[in-house]
């Protein structure tokens, strides 16, 4: 549709971003590495990223639940509101406090709003750390307990519900928390993966000081982010979100994407790989 260059697409190089940008075609991504290019922490750039823009998704990096996300955020949306900006659609995290400031400071902007809360993603099996541990060893290493229950989501569905936002008129001024319809407890999704890929895969839980080295030494993440990222899902990942929404359906008008559908669409992203093809850092 020729009327999505007048959205914007921030952390359209993520997970969810990049799925928001291909629903959309036309739609315009901003990175770093753009025309022009935006940078969270480069506030001179911001303005020339919102020219035109009539509506924006807002993921923000490293991480929502960081002290400094509201103050950015909420710089940036009251930016937009300056701006014309009509709808700022911003990803959040399910059942985590320290979201909410970001949140609110989005709320208070001045321009329309929709608030996606989304629980751990299905996609951080596939494209995220713990793949490196699956293809490696068939072997999921988490900070959570093997009996801790989590909604999980699919990052397809964040997206449709995201784009229905950017351009349709239902879901503003909603919070939605964003789940599957099942939830299953690590173990589980754990068996969930090895009936895709024909392989025993084991769950194991380590301490999130065990899990930040993993990520240090394996996947080649800074000290500070490998920190940070271990205590987060320690905090996410204790059942706090073991129960399911309707929302998803309720926004979108079908059913959530289920576990066992994911898992066998992305089962080829746990084949072995050699270590010099492994990509350190985020998705």
């Amino acid at each position: 549709m020729t009327e999505n260059h007048h959205i914007l697409v921030l952390g359209g190089t993520g997970k969810t971003g990049r799925r928001v940008a291909r629903l959309l075609p036309g739609a315009r991504v901003g990175s770093r590495a753009g025309t022009p290019p935006f940078d969270w922490t480069d506030r001179a750039t911001w303005d020339a990223a919102l020219a035109g823009t009539r509506a924006a998704y807002l993921a923000y990096y490293p991480d929502i639940t960081v002290p400094w996300a509201a103050e950015v955020l909420g710089a940036f949306a009251e930016r937009a509101a300056s701006a014309g900006v009509e709808r700022l659609v911003l990803l959040s995290a399910r059942g985590l406090p320290a979201a909410h400031p970001a949140e609110q400071a989005v709320r208070e902007a001045g321009t329309g709003w929709t608030i996606l809360r989304a629980s751990w993603f299905c996609q951080n099996f596939s494209e995220e750390f713990p793949v490196v541990g699956v293809r490696e060893r068939d072997e999921l290493l988490l900070p959570a307990a093997p009996d801790t229950v989590e909604a999980f989501v699919d990052a397809d569905d964040i997206a449709d519900v995201a784009a229905a936002a950017l351009t349709g008129d239902g879901l503003d001024g909603r919070t939605l928390e964003l789940t599957s319809a099942r939830a299953l407890s690590m173990a589980e999704s754990a068996a969930e993966l090895s009936k895709a890929t024909g392989r025993e895969i084991r769950y194991r839980e380590i301490t999130p000081n065990a899990y930040a080295a993993h990520l240090t030494t394996e996947v080649g993440l800074s000290p500070e982010e490998a920190g940070m990222l271990a205590a987060l899902f320690r905090d996410v990942l204790d059942g706090r979100n073991a129960a399911v929404t309707d929302d998803v359906t309720r926004a979108l008008g079908r059913p959530a994407r289920d576990f066992t559908d994911y898992a066998h669409a992305a089962a080829p992203a746990w084949r072995p790989t050699a270590p010099k093809d492994r990509q350190p850092g985020r998705a």
